[in-house]
């Protein structure tokens, strides 16, 4: 349906704003990094500063791969994966209350969306604007 060029065009600019949200997301939770853990502690999770850490890894290492193109398939898979988790462990709009179930139905929707989002990137890759695009091409 559409050309090659337009395609690869298309994932490159998906790949974009896909990334920049999780390295904009990882870098506001190291501006507020004891408020990540602090939420995380909220919700009973064990060592909350090392999972903020790791989180802020995943999500900033993650969304740099995918805005270089570099490892973007196991990217894809490690941020659907987080995506999945963050979705049910900080979402859970079944047991919030009146005032904070929409916007805990909205948010737990859009991590799920993103989930798909991230599930074709790691299925189809990055297309030939990337790094591993261009390893492909020299290869």
């Amino acid at each position: 349906m559409f050309p090659t060029t337009f395609q690869n065009r298309i994932a490159l600019v998906g790949r974009i704003l896909l990334g920049l949200m999780f390295v904009m997301s990882g870098f506001g939770k190291i501006a507020g990094f004891e408020g990540t853990a602090g939420y995380i502690a909220s919700r009973g999770l064990p060592l909350p500063e090392v999972l903020a850490a790791l989180t802020i890894v995943v999500e900033l290492g993650g969304g740099l791969m995918l805005l270089l193109g570099l490892f973007s398939r196991w990217a894809g898979l490690a941020l659907a994966v987080f995506s999945v988790l963050a979705a049910f462990l900080f979402h859970n709009y079944w047991s919030a209350d009146a005032a904070s179930h929409m916007g805990q139905y909205i948010n737990f929707w859009k991590n799920i969306s993103i989930t798909g989002g991230m599930l074709l990137v790691a299925a189809f890759g990055p297309g030939s604007i990337s790094i591993e695009g261009r390893r492909q091409v020299t290869a």
